[in-house]
């Protein structure tokens, strides 16, 4: 019975051999590919991704063993079995040292052949399982769901449960902290690919001269300190949707490569003149005007027009205040979660005094200045005397908020400069990063790690 779906490279000289191992294995449901030599194969494998190969151990011009070097350069993340008539002590410990996953002898016993390949694939899957877990856990996503009654809200959902079941690329736009992760989200958990990965990546805040590398990874050799192949976000994706934040801030050079991945179906490592074979959903967002910046020639226009297939546009929290009460409600409860705090609500002068409020920084402002509010309340609601100075126009508790110590002075002396500057650039970030005499990367990490919105 099949375990984890995969696909399977069988590499035997042995016509009958190989052709017999093909047949169980394609019985199973696996996605089977076969090579007559070690050669063969490895042409394969330059232009094709295998989750497993399985490779007989004496072949003529390369054997199981070089293949097995090969594979480990090209695709370190590609599990190998080897298989031999000839077996010794030496053949299997010299297979494993050189990075073997097991180690099989003929004549083949095809129950424990699946044996094998259900348990490698199934501990491979479990590992990439862990890896997005973890990554879930660690990250600073607010949301679980989408929370909103406006029209717009509603609409914007109609959209989204239409494009999901699609492999649609999707492009979402919008001010920052309007929630547009949140979409992307959703769109991917209502999809065909719920199961498989969802990868982030904030285009902005990633260097450019590691970016590439980042997206679609490189080759052992390409650049200085690249001592081993590395598969890209792309690759790792593996069925499931990456989402481009801030797709507008990728560099021309890039812009090639993605509007290849999305046309092509497949990307090139940093330093291979070979492609790989990708699939992947692509979920973009942007608070830039694309269109725009394609008329200026900063962004490619065949680009622009690859990833807006389908655009959901997410207005300003300002122009939709009918969602900030069920905001404030959604926000309120997940805190007391994580502070072990026990308010009700926001009291009704602190509501009619967050409704005539700008959000300049949408949600995530809105966020934060709730959290502020229940880290210095004291009561069952949560008051106008517990919003920050900036909210109410007074100073005093917010001063304490910054804290007595040198570091936390510094911090919050630090995140309002940087609020500042880029309120007073209307949120643009280049602008504001020259202003600031950093980089454009620097700021974004900035902006992430002191949550400014």
């Amino acid at each position: 019975m099949l375990g984890v779906a995969g696909s399977i490279l069988v590499v035997d000289d042995e016509a009958a051999s190989r052709e017999s191992l093909v047949d169980v294995l394609t019985e199973e449901g696996y996605d089977i590919t076969a090579a007559a030599s070690g050669r063969e194969a490895l042409a394969m494998l330059e232009s094709a991704e295998f989750d497993l190969v399985i490779t007989d151990l004496r072949m003529p011009e390369l054997d199981g063993i070089a293949l097995l070097r090969e594979v480990r350069k090209l695709c370190p993340q590609t599990l190998v079995i080897l298989m031999t008539a000839y077996a010794s002590v030496e053949t299997a410990v010299e297979a494993l040292r050189q990075g073997a996953h097991d180690y099989m002898i003929k004549p083949l016993v095809y129950e424990d052949v699946l044996a094998k390949v259900i348990r490698l694939l199934e501990r491979r899957e479990l590992a990439w399982q862990i890896q997005y877990l973890r990554r879930e856990v660690e990250s600073r996503y607010a949301f679980e769901d989408v929370v909103g009654e406006s029209n717009v809200m509603l609409e914007i959902l109609t959209m989204v449960r239409k494009v999901a079941p699609t492999n649609s690329t999707v492009l979402i736009t919008g001010e920052s902290g309007v929630g547009k992760e949140v979409i992307a989200r959703t769109i991917h958990r209502e999809s065909q690919r719920h199961e498989r990965i969802f990868l982030p990546v904030n285009c902005g805040a990633i260097p450019e001269n590691l970016l590439e590398s980042q997206l679609f990874g490189h080759v052992k050799g390409a650049f200085t300190g690249a001592v081993a192949a590395q598969e890209g976000l792309f690759q790792r994706a593996r069925g499931g949707t990456i989402f481009l934040d801030e797709v507008g801030e990728l560099p021309l050079s890039l812009q090639v490569k993605l509007l290849r991945a999305i046309e092509e179906k497949e990307m090139l490592p940093v330093g291979s003149a070979n492609p790989v074979k990708v699939d992947v959903r692509i979920v973009a967002a942007t608070n830039r005007d694309l269109e725009q910046a394609a008329q200026e020639g900063t962004f490619r226009e065949d680009l622009f027009y690859r990833l807006n297939v389908f655009g959901i546009h997410i207005p300003p929290l300002r122009e939709r205040r009918e969602d900030i009460p069920p905001l404030l409600e959604f926000l309120v409860s997940r805190h007391n979660a994580d502070m072990n705090r026990h308010f009700k609500g926001v009291d009704n002068a602190g509501m009619k005094l967050l409704m005539k409020m700008p959000w300049k920084g949408n949600i995530r402002e809105l966020d934060n200045v709730i959290e502020h509010a229940m880290i210095v309340g004291d009561s069952d609601w949560i008051t106008v005397d517990d919003l920050p100075g900036h909210v109410t126009g007074k100073g005093g508790r917010e001063a304490a908020f910054a804290g007595d110590d040198l570091k936390s002075a510094t911090r919050f002396y630090e995140r309002n400069h940087i609020a500042n500057v880029l309120e007073r650039v209307d949120g643009d970030k280049r602008k504001a990063a020259e202003l600031l005499g950093i980089s454009l990367s620097s700021l974004y990490r900035k902006i992430e790690e002191l949550d400014i919105s």
